[in-house]
Parts: structure tokens; sequence; C-alpha cells
């Protein structure tokens, strides 16, 4: 198929990084419903990667994610840019913008509307909040294998050593629960045997089950109420 040459909407002109350019005459086939979701991954790969503080290309953006969303392109770039912002007081920002290259600055010493702090020190929090996102929508308690599937869609693996995080599983099961932000407990009567992986003590204090529900409201596009259960629940915490 031919490849038409692109207007020069922010990242869409084919760039010296070998990216490949896109087509405007492709017909977007995608759902909402399939571009909140890229929305969501690319957040949380933002955060992931900004850990290190290494600038972020275009291409590992398009590889790792984009991927065959393409031609919606800037409109999941925007909006992850303007749930970075909103919900971590983090702007996403294209310093680099022959060769497509980004990072993520602090504009905020803590994210408006959230407890959970992130600078330098905190910067682990980033992915603690996607975990305790995961385990509250899933209703306050998920399976040791259902959260190792989730953390593997975003590249973590816990058998292998990641550039940013080192040990992910020794960070995970051992860090975040000695901090007391998680707690995971066996499962009776189970053969081999399973965890369960809820919300410690910390993190009830340092965040709250509305605020979280509102992260992930704002990263899947979505008003709250869309989950009408967590938000009964969320509004009647204190």
């Amino acid at each position: 198929m031919s490849q038409r040459k692109r207007s020069r909407g922010p990242g869409f002109s084919q760039g010296d990084d070998g990216d490949e350019d896109f087509s405007l005459s492709q017909t977007p086939t995608h759902s909402q419903d399939q571009v909140n979701q890229k929305v969501s991954e690319l957040v949380q790969f933002l955060l992931v990667k900004d850990q290190k503080k290494i600038p972020i290309k275009r291409a590992d953006i398009l590889k790792r994610v984009i991927r065959e969303y393409r031609d919606v392109y800037s409109e999941i770039v925007n909006r992850a840019g303007q749930t970075l912002q909103q919900v971590f007081g983090l702007q996403l920002v294209e310093i680099d913008t022959r060769h497509h290259i980004y990072i993520l600055t602090s504009n905020l010493p803590r994210a408006e509307g959230e407890n959970l702090r992130r600078d330098n020190q905190t910067a682990k929090l980033g992915l603690l909040i996607v975990i305790l996102s995961f385990i509250f929508m899933k209703g306050n308690s998920a399976k040791d294998g259902a959260v190792w599937e989730f953390l593997r869609r975003l590249r973590l693996q816990p058998g292998e050593r990641h550039e940013v995080f080192g040990d992910v599983k020794k960070l995970v099961t051992e860090e975040f629960v000695r901090q007391k932000y998680l707690e995971i407990t066996p499962i009776p009567l189970t053969d081999p045997p399973e965890f369960k992986y809820q919300w410690g003590p910390r993190a009830a204090k340092e965040t709250s089950k509305r605020d979280v529900l509102r992260f992930v409201a704002k990263i899947q596009g979505k008003d709250p109420t869309f989950w009408m259960s967590q938000y009964k629940e969320a509004e009647a915490t204190p």
C-alpha cells in the first residue's frame, strides 16, 4: 500500500529516527473503548519509562504501545499528556521535534486532587498507584496471577531484571509490603499455593478509593459513575 506524506501535525511527519510514516488515507477502525485502553497503556508506559529520567523516543512509543493504532496516534498522545498533568502533575514535553523525543517534567510538588506525592524519592509510587488501582477495580482483592498478568502487559516480568526497577518481584512482594502499601496473604486450600493482593494500611492513609477511581476514570476517559459499584463504595469510604 502506498504511503502518503503526512502534514506537519505533532508526531506525524517522518523523523530521522526511522519511524514509519502514517497514512492519511487509512480509515480509523478502532472503537472508543479500544482507544481509551491505549491511552491507559501509554500513561502507564510513560510512568514506568520516566523512573530512570531518560528521554522517551517516539519510536519506542510506536513500537511498544501504539502499534496498529497509528492512525489515532495524536489523540492517544494528547489524551495521555492531559491525564499525566491532571493526575500526577507531570507535563509531557517534546524536547526534540526533529527526532520526536519526549520527557516528563514535574510542574507541581504534588498531583492536584491526589495524595500520593511524586518526586525523585517516591518515583516508584507511579507504578504503585497503578497496582492499587487494579486491586480496587477488582473488588479490593486480586489474585497474584491476575496481578502479574496485568504487570506483564506493562512489560514488567517477575522473572527478569528491569532496567529501572531491578527485581520487579522483589519490589512488589517485599518492598511495597514492607512499606505497608500492599498486603499479600495466602489463599487457603489452594494447590499450588495462591495469594491475594490487597491494599496495606499505608496506602489507605496516603490515598483514597475516591482518588484512585478518579485516576482510573481519567485514564479511561469515562465518568467515575461508569463503575457504579466502585463509585458507591468510594463515596461511602471516609
